[in-house]
């Protein structure tokens, strides 16, 4: 899906960071053609300083998704989910990040979540970014304490498993 929105803006890569940008941070598109975050307008000044383009370039990008029938139903329905791993230091918590090797296998967040449960490591958010829309989706899990090392070595023993961090 993201590489069919993407290529609806092929000929202007500005047009494809404003079309990034309101992807990433789940911003929709409003029936006035205002970038919005629930009901709070995002000024396109402030769009176009964030990935350095002209504001009339966030202007002619929201005109074409609200042209555009499946961009306006994509735009107009998008969200943001609030995220505790930029919190996680200030709230003492733990935050496990897992690059896979084949983000579309099944049973990547079944395993891993199953895994801690039997670990008895209670989980307070888990984030899996969708393959769709970014080029090496992640899988993220927000835990109340730090993970015991052999889970670890469980965890980065699994098959689909190409890299482990943790935060």
């Amino acid at each position: 899906m993201f590489d069919e929105i993407m290529e609806k803006f092929e000929g202007s890569p500005s047009q494809q960071a404003v079309i990034r940008l309101l992807l990433e941070r789940g911003f929709s598109v409003n029936d006035e053609g205002r970038v919005v975050s629930g009901g709070i307008e995002i000024p396109n000044t402030g769009i176009a300083r964030e990935i350095d383009v002209d504001r009339r370039v966030v202007d002619s990008t929201t005109d074409a998704i609200l042209d555009d029938e499946e961009l306006r139903r994509i735009f107009q329905n998008i969200s943001q989910v609030p995220s505790l791993m930029d919190l996680a230091p200030v709230l003492d918590l733990t935050v496990l990040s897992i690059q896979v090797t084949d983000a579309e296998q099944e049973g990547i967040v079944a395993t891993v979540t199953t895994l801690l449960a039997e670990e008895g490591v209670s989980i307070r958010q888990t984030i899996s970014e969708d393959p769709e829309f970014t080029d090496e989706p992640r899988l993220y899990i927000v835990t109340d304490q730090p993970l015991p090392g052999d889970l670890i070595n469980e965890l980065t023993d699994l098959p689909f498993v190409r890299s482990l961090e943790l935060k």
